[in-house]
């Protein structure tokens, strides 16, 4: 039997499999079908004709809007129906023919989206993707397998992500853009085949990240830009020189784990 919290509102055209957990508040609009292993936790809204499916948890005052695909199972040859699963965090606004695929057994099993999003109309966020807090998805966005967006990203509209990159906290990505390598915390790119092309500095100012962590952002940038040694040898050396929470964690993002490679400075 599915729990259903008897302050939600379901309409009477919508299907909700034995199973479900509907939290309070929910509302479900008309011709919408929510899967037997689906979690709407409180004041989840669910707009027509949206199909909430697989194991997937929705968190609370979320949006899902009309003809939204959420929680079917991964686009991915590789993927044998095994069990995998999608977290959805809390206050995300999930628009128009959105996509969001559960997790593969190679991939760690969990697709991850974190609070506070906005997907516009028609984004796809794929299998084991782990998206951060606040990340802006505009429309026609395709974020393929096993990427990472962390807090604060933005991809312009009509952007590719190409599978098991990962773009540092408060990047932005111009639109019409196709990355294929790492992209630097609080960088601008852009670029049909997207190119480093400097700091996201609108994104810092916004949010009133000091003037001094902002100049040393910028010469930290330069020295990537030049010098001895690989691109990592002069991320490493920047620690010698900057004393910038920002600058070490670029620094981190540079010296952790990369499939692809990175955007480097031109």
């Amino acid at each position: 039997m599915s729990r259903i919290d008897p302050s939600a509102t379901i309409h009477p055209s919508s299907v909700v499999e034995d199973g479900a957990v509907i939290g309070a508040g929910v509302e479900i609009g008309p011709f919408c079908h929510i899967g037997p292993d689906v979690v709407l936790l409180d004041r989840v809204r669910v707009k027509s004709h949206a199909v909430v499916t697989g194991m997937t948890e929705v968190g609370a005052d979320t949006v899902i809007f009309q003809f939204a695909s959420i929680g079917e199972v991964p686009q991915d040859l590789k993927f044998k129906g095994e069990k995998s699963r999608l977290i959805i965090g809390e206050r995300n606004r999930i628009r128009e023919y959105v996509t969001m695929n559960t997790g593969t057994e190679g991939g760690g099993g969990v697709t991850r989206v974190g609070d506070d999003g906005l997907f516009m109309a028609s984004c796809h966020v794929a299998h084991d993707a782990q998206i951060g807090d606040r990340v802006i998805l505009v429309n026609s966005v395709a974020i393929a397998g096993h990427c990472v967006l962390e807090d604060d990203v933005i991809v312009g509209g009509l952007s590719g992500i190409h599978q098991w990159v990962r773009i540092g906290k408060g990047a932005i990505i111009g639109a019409l853009s196709m990355v294929t390598a790492d992209v630097l915390p609080h960088a601008l790119v852009q670029g049909p085949r997207a190119e480093l092309d400097g700091l996201n500095l609108v994104g810092l100012k916004r949010k009133g990240v000091d003037r001094d962590d902002i100049n040393q952002l910028r010469g930290a940038f330069q020295m990537l830009k030049q010098g001895d040694g690989s691109f990592r040898d002069r991320a490493e050396r920047l620690t010698d020189d900057f004393d910038s929470a920002y600058v070490r964690a670029m620094v981190a993002f540079v010296m952790g784990d990369s499939d692809r490679g990175f955007l480097t400075p031109k």
